[in-house]
C-alpha cells in the first residue's frame, strides 16, 4: 500500500475505491492499467463535447489530455469522458435547431450522472460550443463540486484570398459564420453569385474553433471568467494555438488545488459572481442568450437572479469593447488586447466589480485583478469612462406585449435605430417567416412576429439567425423589426427582441397578435407594447382556440417540452437547488 495514501475518507471516489467490499470495482481499475496509488488518489472527472459535428468542438480532445497531464502532476487520477453537443452553427435554419436548447439540460444531466455513477471528486469541462459552455457549467453547480471549466477556445478569422471574385465588403473584412448567414440573403437578392458564394463558404471558417465574434460561445466563455468558474484568459487564445496546453494543465493543477481546499462551485457561483458575469457581457455586447444562461446556472445554485435581474444589470453597465456582430472585430483580438481580465480590470475601475468573489485559481476576484497588467488599447477595448455607449450592448424590454420581459442586442445600434414602431406581420412558425422574407412577401415598417417558437410550444425555442440574416442581406435589417418568444443567435443584427414571455403555448399576449396591430419597441425606455385595448385582448383571450399542436408527441422533444420552465428563469427542466435534499459531494 502507498506510505503516503490520501485521505479519501469525505471524497466521493471512496465509494468505489475503498474496503475489502470494493475489490470488484478497484478490478475494473487495474483492468484499465490504473496502478494501486492511482487508485488510492481523488478521481477527477475530464469532461469534453469532442466531437465531430462542428469545428468548435474537433479539438477538445487533445486539450483534454494537458488537462490531465496537470491532474497526474498534482497527484489526482483523471477519468476522461464525453458528453453530447448540438452545435447552432450546423443545427440553424431547420428542425435540427429544436435540439440546441434541449442539449443544455441533456449536456448537464449526463455529466451529473455519469460523476454520479462513478463517483468522481472533482471535475474539469471542456466545452466549445454554444450550449455546451453552460451545460457544463450548470453541472458543476448542481453537483456542488471542486471544479474548473475551460473554453476551447475560438475560431481564427476568414479571410478572402487576394483577386478573389467577391463583393467589396466582404474582401475588406475578416468573415465569421455570420456573413456566410447574411451572404444568403445576397444571394436571394441577387447581389451574390453561386461562385461568389462558394469562394466565401470556402474561406469564412478557416480552422478549428467556436464562431470567431461575440456570439454565444464567446460569451459564455467570457462568462466563465467573469464568474470564476475558469481560469483567468483561459478563453481568449484561438483553438488552434498549441500554446493552450498551458491553460488545460494549469486547469488540472487547479481543480486539485480546490480538492484540498475544499473550494466547490457553489462557493464560487454567488449572487456577486453572477453579477459580474452579467457586467461583462454587458460590456462586450454579448449574447441575448446570456439571459437564458445565467438564469439557468443561479438555478443551480438555488439563486435568484432572472431575466429581470440580469437586464437591470445590462441597462447599469457601459458598452465598451468592439466586437462583431455590433462592432469591428472577433475573439482572437480580443485575447490580444489582453483578453477578458483586461476588461473586468477597467469594470472595476469604474466601481462596476464585486472583487471578494472565490474563482477557480483559488484566489479572489480582487486578487486576480491586481495580478493583471495592461489596460485598455482604445481599439478593442475602450475606457470604462469613455465607451462606445452608455448602457449595455444588450438590453430588457417589459410591456403589455412581454409581461414576464424580453430582450434585445443594441451593441453597434444608434440611439434613433433603438425606437421603432410598425404594423404587424404574424407567423405561425420560423419556416413561415423565413419563406415569406426569401419571397420578400412582407412590407418595409412591419413588425414580424414569429409565435410558438417557445421553449415548451416550439418545442426548444429555436433561434432565428436564419431569417434574421436574410433580411440584413436584403438589406432590409434596419428597415424593420422582429419579434418572437423564440431566441436569436448571438450573431443577430438589427432591432430583433427574443424571450417574449409568457410564450404564445402558454397564452402569453404574443398568441394574441394580429395582422396589422401597431407594436412599439422602445429599447431606450426598455418597453414593449401592442396597441390593442385591454378589453380587446380580453376578447381574443377568450376566443384563443389554445396552444398550437406540434408533431412531437413522444421522444426527447416531447419530455422535454412537458419538463420546461419559463424564458425569464432560464428554461430549466428541474426544481433546483431550492427543492434539493442532499449535496452529492456529502453523500
Amino acid at each position: 500500500m502507498p506510505t503516503n495514501r490520501p485521505d479519501k475518507s469525505k471524497l466521493p471516489s471512496r465509494h468505489v475505491t475503498e474496503g475489502p467490499a470494493r475489490a470488484p470495482h478497484r478490478s475494473y481499475f487495474y483492468a484499465m492499467d490504473l496502478t494501486e496509488a492511482e487508485i488510492a488518489q481523488p478521481f477527477v472527472g475530464v469532461a469534453t463535447c469532442w466531437n465531430e459535428a462542428a469545428p468548435c468542438n474537433i479539438a477538445l480532445n487533445w486539450q483534454a489530455q494537458s488537462v490531465k497531464t496537470g491532474v497526474k502532476a498534482a497527484h489526482g487520477t483523471p477519468r476522461e469522458f464525453t458528453t453530447i453537443t448540438v452545435t447552432d452553427g450546423i443545427a440553424m435554419g431547420h428542425e435540427g435547431m429544436r435540439s440546441s436548447l434541449a442539449s443544455r439540460e441533456a449536456i448537464a444531466d449526463t455529466v451529473e450522472l455519469t460523476m454520479r455513477g462513478h463517483c468522481y471528486d472533482a471535475i474539469v469541462g471542456l466545452a466549445g460550443c454554444d450550449k455546451s459552455l453552460p451545460g457544463m457549467m450548470m453541472a458543476m453547480v448542481r453537483l456542488n463540486t471542486p471544479s474548473v471549466f475551460m473554453y476551447g477556445g475560438s475560431i481564427l478569422p476568414g479571410k478572402v484570398p487576394e483577386g478573389a471574385d467577391v463583393p467589396a465588403d466582404f474582401a475588406s473584412r475578416d468573415l465569421t459564420v455570420q456573413d456566410m448567414f447574411e451572404a444568403v440573403g445576397r444571394y436571394q437578392a441577387g447581389d451574390v453569385s453561386d461562385a461568389q458564394l462558394a469562394v466565401l463558404e470556402r474561406v469564412a471558417c478557416p480552422s478549428a474553433g467556436a464562431c470567431g465574434g461575440q456570439f454565444t460561445a464567446n460569451t459564455m466563455a467570457c462568462v466563465s471568467e467573469a464568474i470564476g468558474l475558469a481560469l483567468f484568459n483561459s478563453s481568449g487564445m484561438p483553438a488552434p494555438y498549441e500554446s493552450r496546453t498551458q491553460y488545460g494543465e494549469a486547469s488540472g493543477r487547479a481543480v486539485m488545488n480546490l480538492i484540498e481546499r475544499n473550494i466547490r462551485a457553489r462557493d464560487v457561483v454567488t449572487r456577486h459572481s453572477l453579477e459580474n458575469a452579467a457586467r461583462v457581457v454587458a460590456c462586450t455586447g454579448g449574447s441575448t442568450n446570456a439571459g437564458l444562461h445565467l438564469p439557468a446556472i443561479a438555478h443551480e445554485a438555488g439563486i435568484d437572479f432572472d431575466l429581470g435581474d440580469v437586464c437591470d444589470i445590462f441597462r447599469e453597465t457601459p458598452y465598451f469593447v468592439d466586437l462583431k456582430p455590433g462592432g469591428q472585430y472577433v475573439a482572437k483580438d480580443l485575447y490580444e488586447a489582453g483578453g477578458v481580465p483586461v476588461v473586468m480590470k477597467e469594470l472595476r475601475r469604474a466601481g462596476l466589480i464585486h472583487e471578494d468573489c472565490m474563482t477557480a485559481s483559488g484566489r479572489s476576484m480582487g486578487e486576480e485583478l491586481d495580478r493583471t497588467e495592461g489596460g485598455p488599447d482604445r481599439k478593442v477595448i475602450y475606457p470604462v469612462d469613455a465607451p462606445i455607449s452608455k448602457t449595455g450592448g444588450v438590453v430588457g424590454l417589459k410591456g403589455n406585449l412581454a409581461p414576464d420581459g424580453a430582450i434585445v442586442k443594441v451593441a453597434g445600434m444608434k440611439a434613433e435605430e433603438q425606437v421603432f414602431s410598425g404594423p404587424a406581420r404574424v407567423f405561425e412558425c420560423e419556416e413561415d417567416a423565413f419563406a415569406a422574407v426569401k419571397a420578400r412577401d412582407y412590407e418595409e415598417g412591419e413588425v414580424i412576429v414569429i409565435r410558438n417558437e417557445g421553449p415548451a410550444g416550439g418545442p426548444g425555442m429555436r433561434e432565428m439567425l436564419a431569417t434574421t440574416a436574410a433580411l440584413s442581406g436584403q438589406g432590409m435589417g434596419k428597415k424593420l423589426a422582429l419579434i418572437t418568444d423564440g431566441r436569436f443567435s448571438g450573431a443577430t443584427r438589427g432591432f430583433c427582441v427574443g424571450h417574449v414571455g409568457p410564450e404564445a403555448a402558454q397564452g402569453g399576449p404574443i398568441a394574441l397578435v394580429q395582422n396589422g396591430d401597431m407594436i412599439t419597441l422602445d429599447a431606450l425606455k426598455g418597453t414593449i407594447s401592442v396597441d390593442v385595448p385591454d378589453e380587446e385582448m380580453d376578447r381574443r383571450r377568450q376566443a384563443w382556440s389554445g396552444p398550437r399542436e406540434t408533431i412531437y408527441a413522444s421522444g426527447a422533444l416531447w419530455k422535454y417540452a412537458q419538463l420546461v420552465g419559463a424564458a425569464r428563469l432560464g428554461a430549466c427542466t428541474h426544481p433546483g437547488a431550492k427543492a434539493e435534499s442532499h449535496v452529492y459531494m456529502d453523500l
